[in-house]
This record gives C-alpha cells, sequence and structure tokens, in this order.
C-alpha cells in the first residue's frame, strides 16, 4: 500500500479506498477518477503544490472542476505571492508522481489548505498516493489528518 493509505489505517479512522483503471493518456487526473469512480466532480479533490514566497512549498486541496485561486491561496497561507511548484521540487518533497500525489502521507509535512467547499459533501474523495487509487473520507478527519485548514481558495474553471 501507499503511505497516504497507511496514514488513514494508522488513525483508525472510517474510510474506503477506490481503485480504477487509470488511462495513461489522460488529460485530467481528477476529472478521470470522478468520472470511473462515478462520483460527483465536486466530491473529488486534486492535490495541488505551490512556492510560497519562493521560500516554501505548501499543499492546495481543491475539487477537480475548480482551479486554485492563487491568491486567496497566499492570503490563506499568508504569503504575498504564490506560484505552483516545479514538477521536479513536488516529486521530491511529496514522495509522489504527478496525477497521483496524496494530501496525505507525504515525506515532508507541508502546510495545506482545503478549500472550504469539502465541508459541503459528507465525504470527499483525494489521490490515495498512486494514478488510479482514491481514498474516500471525512473532510474534517482529512483536515485533522494532514494538520490543515480550510479556506476559500477554489474557483470556478474557466
Amino acid at each position: 500500500m501507499t503511505p497516504a493509505v497507511n496514514i488513514v489505517r494508522q488513525a483508525r479512522l472510517e474510510y474506503q479506498i477506490h481503485e480504477y483503471a487509470h488511462a495513461v493518456a489522460s488529460e485530467s487526473y481528477g476529472l478521470e477518477a470522478a468520472e470511473k469512480l462515478g462520483v460527483s466532480p465536486q466530491r473529488v479533490f486534486k492535490t495541488l503544490v505551490v512556492s510560497l514566497d519562493n521560500a516554501f512549498l505548501a499543499v492546495a486541496v481543491v475539487p477537480v472542476c475548480a482551479m486554485l485561486s492563487l491568491k486567496a491561496m497566499a492570503r490563506a497561507a499568508g504569503a504575498k505571492k504564490v506560484v505552483m511548484a516545479a514538477q521536479v521540487d513536488v516529486e521530491r518533497s511529496t514522495g509522489y508522481v504527478l496525477g497521483g500525489v496524496s494530501p496525505l502521507g507525504q515525506k515532508k509535512r507541508l502546510k495545506t489548505v482545503i478549500d472550504t467547499s469539502a465541508r459541503n459533501h459528507q465525504t470527499v474523495y483525494v489521490s490515495a498516493g498512486r494514478r488510479g487509487l482514491e481514498i474516500e473520507l471525512a473532510p474534517d478527519d482529512l483536515v485533522q489528518l494532514v494538520g490543515g485548514i480550510f479556506a476559500e481558495i477554489g474557483q470556478p474553471s474557466a
């Protein structure tokens, strides 16, 4: 299993693991997960790693049908400037490959902000640390496990 799955198991929280056949040529890993699992895209959350003030990395967790508002993320994280982190930095700090980055079980624990829309659902889906593998759990359990906060950081996709 992945580090993300191990974290949830050790915490003895209610969760479910969902697996699906990942399409190699997928344009959006999150939307693919929602479609293949038959779940609303509002309940499937993607994990994005950003750079705060070009000094620190942080994690933003937003619905796959939304975009991250960099300005809102900066406010929530107490930074002046937020940009998307480079792929090499993401993979080095999390221990996961793009498309399979989980907010749980990362090599380095990063400041994590989860979009408040997660609270609109009894359970949400996040990557379990591998493409084609998702963890379903309560939003409050997710925020507790990552030591994160809720904030309005998502915006509708263009």
